[in-house]
């Protein structure tokens, strides 16, 4: 089957330079743009059942821009100063400035992998193992994410800030595309709750993660595309990829 029709599971990239659109020239497909999940706050009120003192803590660790976003938010519904003193983990340089939001940037209290992957994170905290550290998440558990940190040498608790919950698209819309491309477990979960009778067929399935991967092969879903491999790193280039043998094998360089 010729894949003319794409579905990437994200939000529409904000200028032109993104690798998706170099794709859909070069390939001559249709690539839409629809996140199968979205972020919704968690109030302080739901926030307090959590028992959680944050400043009985000295380090946070954020593994994205969302929980640096809902974590100052709940510090200024529930009025609580952060002090100056207060450490940062983050997962990469990109959320760590994002800091700069919200407090006056200073490198010697922030701190990144320069990988920009979470499993790298644990070799920056263990240098700090006398913090207090708040790993601020969304109420979706990541197993991969929470096992690296209890492996790791440090003390820490985990603060739900935010929802990751389904966002809403039309089952029709859903059965018209040859191939979808998920990001996260959450987002398989949507695509039955947004279409319960989903029959895969010949429609293609992408991931990216081995988080994704597994919830896909869970759901008893056929794995098309998986990403990352240490040949293509990103998505976008396991895509061409894919594209390009797809052509081939219908006849078509």
């Amino acid at each position: 089957m010729k894949i003319k029709k794409i579905l990437v599971s994200q939000p529409k990239p904000k200028t032109n330079k993104s690798p998706y659109y170099d794709i859909a020239d070069k390939y001559n497909v249709k690539i839409d743009f629809h996140p199968f999940i979205k972020v919704e706050p968690i109030y302080a009120k739901e926030f307090r059942r959590q028992r959680i003192n944050i400043l009985a803590h000295t380090a946070i660790i954020f593994n994205a821009r969302h929980g640096i976003d809902h974590f100052f938010r709940l510090c200024e519904e529930m009025r609580i100063t952060v002090p100056e003193t207060m450490k940062y983990f983050c997962v990469s340089e990109t959320v760590a400035l994002y800091l700069q939001k919200y407090i006056q940037y200073r490198k010697r209290k922030i701190f990144f992998t320069q990988t920009g992957k979470f499993a790298d994170l644990p070799a920056l905290l263990n240098k700090h193992t006398d913090e207090k550290y708040l790993y601020v998440t969304s109420n979706v558990r990541n197993e991969e994410t929470m096992s690296i940190l209890e492996s790791s040498k440090i003390t820490f608790d985990q603060a739900i800030m935010y929802k990751t919950v389904s966002n809403k698209i039309p089952a029709e819309e859903l059965r018209d595309y040859d191939m979808m491309i998920f990001f996260s477990p959450v987002g398989i979960k949507s695509l039955f709750e947004n279409d319960p009778n989903f029959v895969q067929g010949e429609t293609q399935i992408g991931c990216l993660g081995t988080n994704t991967a597994f919830a896909i092969r869970e759901a008893g879903l056929r794995l098309d595309l998986e990403a990352p491999t240490p040949e293509f790193p990103s998505m976008a280039m396991a895509l061409e990829d894919h594209l390009k043998k797809d052509r081939k094998s219908n006849g078509k360089k």
